[in-house]
């Protein structure tokens, strides 16, 4: 019996372009990248900070994920990925149709010489789910920087201006055909675009909303440690979507990419919980999370153009470099110290996003570079590069760093004149029933008295009374449960 419908060898369910196991790849890697945020960094934002922020912090990463889609599909996408219009951005327009949809992906501007442009082999609709996970995700980031005091409102105009003025810019220079793109910038799947961005952004937008409440920012305790590993789980076994899937294919750089991950990832938490040890006499558990994302951070812009010893190298640096500036020079530089950027997303991620362009820069591969970039000649200074790739991952690394600067400050100041950036004092004070009417955890006793007489009652009315008369170790006590301080 011939096969129909999905399973057609044919058109028009399978068309002779299309290379189902990539297909199915690209999928998978975009749910991957997708469960970062929801629920990753949802979990991570919602149990490492105190207990009167959890559900700000959660809901700012929710409302960023869900408001960025609708934005990317209807100008985004193809801002960042579509014709050029301009060396640093691509042609506006909606990615809602089915004739666009459902034909084969293609990068337009990505043609280079005599290399045609990128068509991986599976449908435009792929690719825009693929690509709006990363969109998404950098947003999300961007929010570590602001929690415990962005006025909500502000933070709900703030994400899709953002999303369209500031990261569109980005993606398309680095990975749509812009101008670093042709010029040989490395940047195989997102520590400028992605880490350097979220973490310039959000130390840009920690300035102009403004500081917490002094008694949060010297007590800013996490209130679920257990939930904040989980969420931090998530975020590293998701981030072999987010490499894996960078070569559009399920291809050699592809499972080069989600090995050097892992190592890094291990090898930077390792490096950071050492370090912790040697100077502070114990391992901090929020510090091996920390250095857990410094480690997928650094390695990100060379996950499939490197070896996988240098992904160990990487991991060290990863786990030390941010480690220092976190730790030690945070307390020495007056700018760092009133800037106050929430989860230290400038550490984690601009800092570690720009040391891992740099050691690309020095220990990409030409045979793993030659299979994702077209521009000839491309290679780490250690294999011939020389001073000149170096020299170009800094450009890069500085053209994102002023765009971000400009444009964040630019959009905030819009939005100051309409909305405050920052909750009021006494609303701060509250937190989340102040700025949701919602508290995180509805625990017995938490402000609430043990009403004996009733508990009784209900106990009759359920046919479970016993002898009609109240429980002697509770009559008249008006016992209250134990109220937890988080």
């Amino acid at each position: 019996m011939a096969a129909s419908g999905a399973y057609a060898a044919k058109l028009p369910a399978v068309p002779e372009w299309l290379n189902k196991g990539d297909n199915a790849w690209q999928l998978t890697a975009a749910t991957f990248v997708g469960i970062q945020s929801m629920p990753g960094l949802v979990v991570l934002y919602g149990s490492i900070v105190k207990k009167k922020w959890a559900v700000n912090s959660a809901f700012m990463a929710l409302y960023a994920y869900a408001s960025s889609l609708l934005v990317w599909v209807l100008v985004g996408f193809r801002m960042a990925f579509g014709e050029r219009l301009l060396p640093f951005w691509g042609k506006a327009g909606v990615a809602l149709s089915q004739g666009y949809l459902v034909g084969r992906a293609s990068l337009s501007a990505t043609a280079h010489g005599d290399t045609p442009r990128t068509e991986p082999f599976y449908p435009e609709a792929t690719l825009v789910l693929f690509q709006f996970e990363f969109a998404a995700i950098t947003l999300v980031l961007l929010a570590g920087s602001v929690l415990g005091r962005m006025n909500i409102k502000a933070w709900m105009a703030f994400t899709p201006l953002w999303l369209l003025l500031s990261y569109t810019v980005g993606a398309f220079s680095l990975w749509g055909g812009g101008f670093l793109y042709h010029w040989g910038v490395l940047d195989y799947s997102g520590g400028y675009v992605i880490h350097l961005s979220s973490g310039v952004a959000g130390f840009t937008a920690a300035y102009w909303v403004g500081p917490r409440l002094k008694s949060d920012r010297e007590r800013f305790s996490p209130n679920n440690i257990l939930l904040m590993i989980a969420g931090g789980g998530l975020l590293w076994m998701g981030w072999a979507g987010f490499n894996g899937g960078a070569p559009y294919a399920a291809n050699i750089a592809a499972s080069v990419a989600v090995l050097n991950t892992n190592v890094s990832a291990a090898t930077s938490l390792l490096t950071w919980t050492c370090l912790d040890v040697i100077f502070f006499n114990k391992p901090s558990v929020i510090g091996a999370v920390q250095g857990m994302m410094t480690g997928l951070v650094c390695i990100t812009p060379g996950a499939g153009l490197v070896q996988t010893w240098a992904a160990v190298i990487m991991g060290v640096f990863a786990g030390s470099v941010p480690w220092f500036t976190m730790m030690i020079l945070h307390k020495k530089s007056s700018l760092l110290m009133k800037v106050d950027d929430t989860l230290g997303v400038f550490h984690t991620h601009a800092v570690a996003g720009l040391l891992g362009g740099i050691l690309t820069g020095l220990l990409a591969t030409p045979e793993l570079v030659e299979i994702e970039y077209p521009v000839p000649g491309v290679r780490g200074a250690f294999y011939g590069g020389g001073a000149r790739q170096l020299g170009k991952q800094l450009a890069g690394a500085a053209f994102v760093v002023a765009w971000n600067v400009v444009v964040t400050t630019l959009i905030l100041l819009a939005i100051g004149r309409v909305l405050p950036l920052r909750m009021p004092d006494e609303q701060l004070m509250i937190g989340d029933d102040a700025a949701h009417g919602e508290e995180a955890y509805a625990l017995w006793g938490d402000g609430e008295k043990f009403d004996a007489s009733r508990h009784d009652a209900a106990r009759v009315g359920g046919g479970l009374e016993r002898d009609g008369s109240v429980e002697p170790g509770l009559a008249g006590v008006g016992a209250r449960g134990v109220t937890i301080q988080l």
